[in-house]
């Protein structure tokens, strides 16, 4: 053990400055990298890569020569398909370098605080009260970068007013998905997946059909207000819950994002806990 620190000593005496700083660099980069693959499903793919690496080295190892001919010639040409494949977010990240500032850069997200929460379900109790149809977007842990790019980006601070207004019919923005995350209102009128499953209730209009399509791909949360009936509902992982009160909703949106921060995942008996009254697929 001895042995082992004096090698270890002797190592750090010969680091430089400019070796540490080296390394914050690559550091840096790195992980800013990882943040940019988690702002989009792009995460998906990197795994699904990952997965291919480890199967060619498995079959190095037991000599399965053809599957190891195949994957490795795959991968020869792996970069040109990353480049392809992620090419919007590329573009993207390349964009933000481009025009952001040194504070917005090294800046690290934060959870969406209560405040904030009580300012969107203060919009939704408006929108609600005035029969405006509106569809607003929370993101959890899958950031929503794909979704965003279809609508209109604001990065606005979450205020009552601004909310309401940007659902006010015949507006430029009213027609789309609100999707808020980090403190802020990313941006409005994007365009969101339909759910393929026709199973649910035949009342369900194209909002909350979108609603539950988006929370199959995401963890996010989709508030839904109805513009027919102003009921308002909630969708999260495939399910939808409707006839919310603001009261209710405030509480079912904190214990989400409580739970987030207490854990990664929400496990499933603690969700079905929380969502006795899901509208079951009928």
């Amino acid at each position: 053990m001895g042995k082992f620190f004096s090698a270890l000593f002797d190592n750090l005496k010969i680091l430089r400055l400019g070796d540490f700083i080296d390394i914050a660099i690559v550091a840096f980069v790195i992980y800013k990298g990882i943040k940019l693959i988690r702002e989009t499903r792009a995460s998906q793919l990197i795994k699904g890569i990952m997965v291919l690496v480890a199967f060619m080295y498995i079959s190095g190892v037991l000599q399965l020569n053809t599957v190891n001919f195949i994957l490795e010639n795959t991968l020869q040409i792996g970069l040109i398909a990353i480049l392809i494949v992620f090419q919007p977010e590329l573009r993207r990240a390349l964009e933000k370098v481009g025009t952001a500032s040194i504070r917005k850069l090294i800046k690290i997200n934060e959870d969406v605080v209560e405040n904030d929460i009580g300012e969107i379900c203060a919009a939704v109790s408006k929108l609600a009260s005035t029969k405006t149809g509106a569809l607003i977007l929370i993101e959890r842990s899958t950031k929503l970068g794909d979704i965003i790019a279809t609508g209109t980006r604001m990065d606005s601070s979450i205020s009552q007013a601004l909310l309401v207004n940007i659902f006010v019919p015949n507006t430029p923005l009213h027609d789309g998905a609100v999707v808020i995350g980090d403190n802020r209102i990313k941006a409005a009128a994007c365009f969101l997946p339909l759910t393929q499953n026709n199973s649910f209730s035949k009342e369900l209009g194209t909002r909350h059909r979108a609603a539950i399509g988006v929370s199959e791909v995401a963890d996010c949360i989709a508030i839904v207000v109805s513009e027919e009936t102003g009921t308002i509902s909630m969708a999260i992982n495939g399910d939808i819950k409707r006839d919310y009160t603001p009261a209710n909703l405030k509480r079912d949106i904190n214990e989400i994002l409580e739970n987030d921060t207490s854990s990664d995942n929400i496990k499933k008996s603690k969700k079905d806990k929380m969502f006795p009254w899901v509208v079951k697929k009928k």
